[in-house]
């Protein structure tokens, strides 16, 4: 637990949170700034800033946590599908320094926008530059 994280003080019920899941490793609750009815957060209980920092089995957890919920989600909202996804890391738009993520239920003609939508623009990278960047993420650790 970190001391002046919200989402840890959600989690050990020293602040309210609208909790709708809970297990041995995970916590998911509705977040306070929604962007549908509906949206909710799954979280580890253990303080991980970012998605590489939670061991293989946290991060086995919640994304069973997330399979679980998403259903469930959707049916309390009558939802028409879902986004899923992690903002991971202050550039990438994550806020509060406690990997969670993001359930945001969608409704035809609410004027979401799909995944593709996080950047300003599509890269237009050729078969060549691909297959680089394939390999070096391949190569990358070891």
């Amino acid at each position: 637990m970190s001391e002046d994280c919200i989402f840890c003080a959600i989690v050990s019920g020293d602040q309210p949170g609208h909790v709708v899941y809970e297990d041995d490793s995970t916590v998911a609750f509705l977040d306070a700034n929604p962007l549908a009815p509906g949206h909710t957060l799954v979280v580890p209980r253990d303080h991980h800033e970012r998605v590489q920092d939670m061991p293989d089995d946290v991060a086995r957890d919640v994304f069973r946590t997330i399979h679980r919920l998403v259903p469930r989600i959707e049916d309390a909202v009558d939802a028409d599908a879902t986004n899923v996804g992690f903002n991971n890391g202050e550039t990438a738009g994550q806020v509060v320094p406690h990997v969670h993520g993001h359930v945001v239920p969608r409704f035809e003609g609410d004027g979401g926008r799909p995944i593709h939508a996080v950047a300003a623009s599509q890269e237009d990278l050729d078969d060549d530059e691909l297959a680089a960047i394939a390999e070096d993420v391949r190569s990358a650790g070891e």
